[in-house]
């Protein structure tokens, strides 16, 4: 087995939340976690902007070799969706820039991969990266959804891997 190093990314708009891992075989070690955050009184070109030069700090400095986004779900509010989008592009666009192969996942997914049930709540899902990342403290809401993006990518690439080698 190799050391791989993974970031998660949860998109929003005010806050994205992201969190480093390494996974080695069925070891998950916690790097780093944090949030980048925009300012709710810019306008919305000057916030995504925010977040981009915030992201590719965060990936300068951590250097990933891996990452994975989380599906952003559909609201009431179109508008506030819209934004939502445009938000996750930025998730999207810094890994891409920084030439990483970029997973994404549906939040059930990742619920599943994490607590073993696709509907669980937020608590449940900080419960498991605590259990799983012991070293990660009391991550804020939006880092352990970033976590658990990362959890999910290292189980599910470990998988793929395990099936590659059978040749399933």
């Amino acid at each position: 087995m190799f050391t791989i190093r993974i970031i998660g990314l949860d998109p929003g708009l005010q806050r994205t939340g992201w969190g480093v891992i390494e996974s080695d075989g069925n070891r998950l070690i916690h790097v780093a976690h944090g949030t980048v955050t925009s300012k709710a009184s810019g306008d919305l070109a000057t916030r995504l902007l925010e977040l981009h030069v915030g992201l590719t700090e965060v990936f300068a400095r951590f250097m990933p070799r891996e990452a994975a986004v989380e599906h952003t779900f559909v609201n009431k509010d179109p508008a506030g969706t819209l934004k939502l989008g445009q938000a996750r592009a930025i998730s999207l666009l810094v890994p891409a820039q920084a030439g990483l192969p970029v997973a994404e996942y549906a939040p059930n997914q990742v619920k599943k991969s994490v607590v073993g049930a696709g509907h669980a709540e937020k608590p449940q899902v900080l419960h498991m990266v605590k259990i799983l990342l012991p070293q990660c403290g009391e991550p804020a809401p939006d880092e352990a959804d970033a976590l658990a993006v990362a959890i999910c990518h290292a189980h599910l690439s470990q998988a793929r891997a395990i099936q590659l080698r059978v040749g399933t």
